[in-house]
């Protein structure tokens, strides 16, 4: 796990009540940005240590800060959020070399909100 990633688990989130039970292995993350309002979705934790992952970690540390109360949050449109789980799914290996910024301005451009899966929790 990542020093940022680290960082957030033990400053920031807390804890987050549910009445639902997380498979081991993942978390609750809060994403949005406060005009929009946040969603909430399980993740694999292990994403959190993918590069593009991090990049938004390091975005959401500029909106959040490390301390807040709740789930761990990430400061991102809901759609490019689906976008970014639906690339990291889907296996293909040249995610692992996209950059945060390309991707945003492809999706922004109209290329990535066409085909948005909606699997979120």
């Amino acid at each position: 796990m990542t020093g940022l990633v680290k960082k957030l688990f033990f400053c920031g989130a807390k804890s987050f009540p549910s009445d639902v039970e997380l498979p081991e292995g993942h978390i609750w993350v809060c994403v949005g940005m406060d005009h929009e309002g946040t969603q909430r979705f399980e993740l694999e934790a292990n994403y959190l240590n993918h590069p593009l992952f991090e990049d938004l970690l390091r975005l959401s540390v500029q909106e959040f800060g490390y301390s807040y109360a709740g789930a761990l949050r990430i400061a991102c449109e809901i759609d490019l959020f689906l976008h970014i789980l639906h690339l990291l799914r889907s296996s293909n290996p040249t995610v692992h070399y996209m950059e945060l910024n390309d991707l945003m301005n492809s999706f922004h451009a109209g290329s990535g909100r066409r085909e948005l899966p909606c699997h979120h929790k």
